[in-house]
């Protein structure tokens, strides 16, 4: 049976047009170093990519979060140890102002720094990250203590306008953190910013009982204050963890896609020479066979 020679040479530039295209393919591997450009390269490969990709993004979302919590715990902690500082002046004051050794003028200019730093507590308790206010719960749009003042400016009381809950910020598909101050911590700074009122008044008064009752609540309070610093400690910490546990698996997700798309570039030239070769080869014979071709039709 006799074969075309329209047959032979079409099934010729079939091979030469897959050498070249296998040629290009290998050369731009061996340039970029990766072997996969479409899903038809190694459908299963890229399958697998799209998965770990998916993981990379989310893990990235993840790794925002714990910036974002970490930035939260680390103003909320900034706060609370400027509130702990005043804490400490207000107790000391209290010391010194219900001793029943003290002048009325000196309770008097106490009373007036008991008033500043009031205000100057009350200043702290509203602080915001941004826009948000850290000391009220979920509510972070408007400030969560909130003073009543009488004529001549000066607080009276100062109510809690927060709520009890915590916002809870994910670092991973299994675990949570609050960053901000919980319930009992919100709770213990409204009481505090009371008991310096208290003080204020007890000093204006002259009356070392008030005084030492007052004093009595700052010191239950600071108690809370430093608890709170502590379990923001611990929160920290937490988000720290998480952190360095995120950069490890990020790492070891690259790996993974790496080891998916990039080429082995020893075997992938070492291809490319043959294939190169395999082209030469074609290119060689499909001229003899145009050649032959020619001299039969001449003939």
């Amino acid at each position: 049976m006799r074969i075309s020679t329209a047959s032979v040479s079409e099934a010729m530039f079939r091979q030469i047009r897959e050498l070249g295209s296998q040629q290009a393919r290998l050369q731009n591997q061996v340039a970029t170093g990766q072997r996969i450009f479409q899903p038809e390269d190694d459908p299963s490969a890229v399958g697998r990519v799209l998965n770990l990709q998916t993981e990379q993004r989310q893990l990235g979302q993840y790794a925002r979060n714990a910036d974002r919590a970490r930035e939260i715990a680390q103003v909320s902690a900034s706060g609370l140890q400027g509130l702990k500082k005043i804490s400490d002046r207000a107790t000391e004051i209290g010391t010194l102002g219900g001793g029943g050794a003290t002048g009325p003028a000196a309770l008097q200019a106490y009373a007036v720094e008991i008033d500043q730093l009031a205000e100057q507590a009350l200043q702290g308790a509203n602080a915001r990250l941004g826009n948000d206010h850290l000391f009220g719960g979920t509510a972070v749009a408007s400030p969560p203590f909130v003073a009543t003042r009488d004529a001549a400016g000066r607080i009276v009381s100062i109510a809690y306008a927060g709520d009890a809950a915590a916002a809870a910020i994910p670092l991973s598909a299994h675990s949570s953190v609050a960053p901000t101050t919980g319930r009992a911590t919100n709770a213990a700074l409204a009481e505090f910013l009371g008991r310096l009122v208290s003080l204020r008044d007890a000093l204006n008064q002259n009356s070392p009982a008030a005084v030492a009752t007052a004093q009595t609540g700052l010191l239950a309070t600071e108690d809370e204050l430093v608890s709170a610093i502590a379990e923001n400690g611990g929160v920290q910490t937490r988000i720290e963890a998480a952190q360095s546990t995120q950069k490890d698996l990020a790492v070891s997700l690259e790996s993974l896609v790496s080891q998916e798309t990039d080429a082995d570039l020893p075997t992938t030239i070492v291809k490319l020479n043959q294939t190169q070769t395999a082209y030469q080869a074609a290119l060689q014979s499909a001229a003899s066979i145009m050649k032959i071709s020619l001299l039969d039709y001449i003939h």
